[in-house]
């Protein structure tokens, strides 16, 4: 309605202080979300009015919005097909006028409400250039004076892999929290599955739509597990698998099958292999590790990034030794998107604490546990650190 990202969070914040005055005395609405909408467009038309914004079009809008009642018997601008107001808005910000990276970043943002520090660590970048991209994307958006409405057809499609991106990255930091006390955000988490299971419905041919849901599913079924009784980050290997939920499991092999089926070789099926792998490895000893180690080769070569590089080198480590682990590290160490990047020193101090060498892994795991912004992971290191000198 306003054409401006940076004036509807105004108009959105002063909705919500007018709640926090107004509803403890009044009591919560019995539409919340709909008093929320009439409030901020209402303060909306107030400031088109005070700019002398007389075009027919905000008059019409204004006359509209008069006769509306606080009930909120207001329709919101997002008229979709979707089903979902926040999956709308994903596909409204993903806009092709923005470069896929902004269109990420100003999403997760605005959308999903991640910080630029959650936003940057996940693009393993600094936070002011991910700020920069974020206030770009305002710009460019304010000055083509877009108006944002669910795209259809053609255009949508073009908008989904932006989509996907944005849905995985929310469902990532709920999975594995880039900063804080909490080694997970399940509520992240939960959101993302239920958006995935959505796009689900509503694109049911689409191979990378159910390998992102399948995938999802997947790593949701280990929530339960990654944490200790004491708050530790317990790993992979160690993990209680009687305790997966094995529900998850069912859905996300349902929905890796019928993506296969589909001819699927995208990154996102290709990663949901790889989390079957896991899944269905009823303990850590029968892990597939060769076919982990080949799901990664072919991943590399569709997505290719330093992160896939890393994983893959920890596949391989596992499948053919630590020393083979080693030599790929070594071919990624310098890249740039991984300096300062805890997992590559937790990675090298695995690898070097499973080939004996436990003064070098002693050392990487420290460098690890200063590198990280998460609380319990620094711990979690810190511990493998110690371990170095007790198995001396």
């Amino acid at each position: 309605m306003v054409r401006s990202i940076d004036r509807a969070e105004e108009l959105a914040q002063d909705a919500l202080v007018i709640a926090l005055a107004e509803w403890p005395k009044t009591g919560v609405p019995p539409n919340p979300g709909a008093w929320l909408m009439t409030t901020a467009k209402r303060r909306a038309i107030d400031w088109l009015r005070r700019d002398r914004m007389r075009e027919r079009k905000h008059e019409e809008i204004a006359r509209e919005l008069d006769d509306a009642s606080d009930s909120g018997a207001i329709e919101t601008a997002m008229d979709d097909d979707l089903g979902d107001e926040l999956l709308g808005l994903i596909f409204t910000a993903c806009h092709p006028i923005l470069s896929p990276d902004a269109r990420a970043a100003l999403t997760l943002r605005v959308i999903g409400g991640l910080t630029t520090d959650e936003i940057a660590r996940a693009f393993l970048t600094s936070e002011p250039t991910i700020a920069q991209r974020i206030v770009r994307a305002k710009k460019t958006i304010a000055k083509a004076g877009l108006r944002f409405e669910v795209p259809r057809g053609v255009e949508r499609a073009s908008r989904l892999p932006s989509v996907l991106e944005v849905i995985y990255l929310i469902f990532n930091e709920g999975y594995a929290a880039t900063a804080g006390d909490d080694l997970v955000r399940p509520g992240l988490c939960l959101e993302a599955q239920r958006l995935g299971r959505i796009l689900a419905g509503l694109m049911p041919e689409d191979a990378e739509v159910l390998g992102l849901l399948a995938l999802m599913e997947l790593q949701a079924s280990r929530l339960a597990t990654r944490i200790g009784p004491d708050g530790a980050l317990v790993p992979l290997t160690e993990q209680n698998r009687a305790r997966w939920d094995h529900l998850l499991i069912r859905l996300g092999l349902d929905a890796l099958a019928r993506a296969e089926a589909l001819g699927g070789e995208g990154p996102y099926v290709l990663q949901a292999a790889l989390a079957a792998c896991h899944a269905t490895a009823h303990q850590a000893a029968n892990t597939d590790w060769l076919s982990i180690a080949g799901l990664y080769d072919r991943l590399r070569v569709v997505m290719p990034s330093p992160v896939v590089d890393l994983n893959r080198a920890i596949a391989h480590s596992m499948a053919f030794g630590p020393d083979a682990g080693l030599v790929l590290l070594d071919e990624i160490a310098d890249a740039d998107a991984l300096r300062n990047y805890a997992p590559l020193p937790a990675a090298r101090g695995d690898f070097l604490f499973r080939a004996g060498r436990l003064a070098e892994a002693r050392s990487e795991f420290e460098a690890a546990a200063k590198l990280t912004r998460n609380a319990r992971e620094a711990a979690f290191l810190r511990a493998r650190a110690d371990a170095c000198m007790l198995s001396r």
